[in-house]
């Protein structure tokens, strides 16, 4: 995969998508993720900074260093960093299939929402752990679209979230990662993978969550690929507009709506 075919693009909608999820998930996927002070830390697929900016700030006496195979991702990560105040990550362009850094350079890598995009998701974590120091970490996030659960329950919905999964399957990558984490780390010979399931529930005594969530996030994220999805046929559009209605529906009322983020950290031995 390059960068042109990330699934969901580099609108000035999905940069601020990615921000609100960030902002959304802070506690629940980085509350535990702090790194000693003089730590090197490479995070692997930095994106716009969203999750940048919250790793800096749990950790201000470790240095990051932010990479990206986008120039665009990484022209917008640099200014959101200026604009919050963060001074101890150094940006720069790079492909996690060519890194750029020596042998054990790095002390933790941290890597969130890339492994679902890449062909070769085993051979992305050989590179980085080539790249890590022994008795090193890694921490991966990555989600699962196939944990989705909701209530009204509406099969359009289904469908779109469904077409998703296939669509993203025909660019190489895999919506349905998260739960494949343990068996991969331990195919990359990462040792004492643990993994543990961050679920995201929503109903409606949570109305913040359900407009940085619900609404801002998943189904924004849905809706960023309307258009992909109707040109190869996957859905068609009243099944979208209904599907749409419906997961609109999960967030308001007596509606609920469940993901589920898996998070993982390991070791290189």
């Amino acid at each position: 995969m390059t960068y042109r075919d990330y699934i969901h693009g580099f609108s000035e909608r999905e940069q601020v998508r990615l921000r609100d999820q960030a902002d959304a998930l802070t506690g629940l996927l980085h509350g535990d993720t702090v790194y000693p002070a003089g730590s090197q830390v490479l995070e692997a697929g930095c994106g716009v900074g969203a999750q940048t900016v919250i790793l800096a700030r749990n950790s201000p006496g470790a240095h990051f260093t932010a990479i990206d195979v986008s120039p665009l991702s990484i022209e917008a990560a640099q200014d959101l960093a200026v604009r919050e105040d963060i001074r101890n990550v150094t940006f720069r362009t790079a492909d996690i299939f060519d890194l750029p850094f020596k042998a054990e350079s790095f002390d933790h890598v941290f890597s969130s929402f890339v492994l679902e995009h890449l062909r070769h998701p085993v051979e992305a974590l050989l590179r980085l752990k080539k790249v890590l120091k022994k008795e090193g970490t890694i921490t991966v996030i990555e989600g699962d679209h196939g944990s989705t659960c909701f209530h009204p329950e509406s099969r359009a919905a289904r469908q779109i979230i469904q077409s998703v999964i296939h669509y993203q399957a025909r660019l190489g990558g895999n919506a349905l990662v998260g739960r494949q984490l343990f068996p991969l780390l331990r195919t990359a010979g990462f040792d004492r993978p643990a993994v543990s399931p961050r679920l995201v529930y929503v109903d409606a005594g949570m109305p913040e969550l359900a407009e940085a969530f619900t609404r801002n996030t998943f189904i924004a994220m849905m809706e960023g690929v309307r258009e992909r999805l109707l040109a190869t046929n996957l859905i068609d559009e009243e099944t979208w507009r209904q599907g749409i209605c419906d997961l609109r529906a999960t967030s308001a009322g007596e509606g609920v709506f469940c993901y589920t983020f898996f998070k993982a950290v390991a070791c290189k031995a």
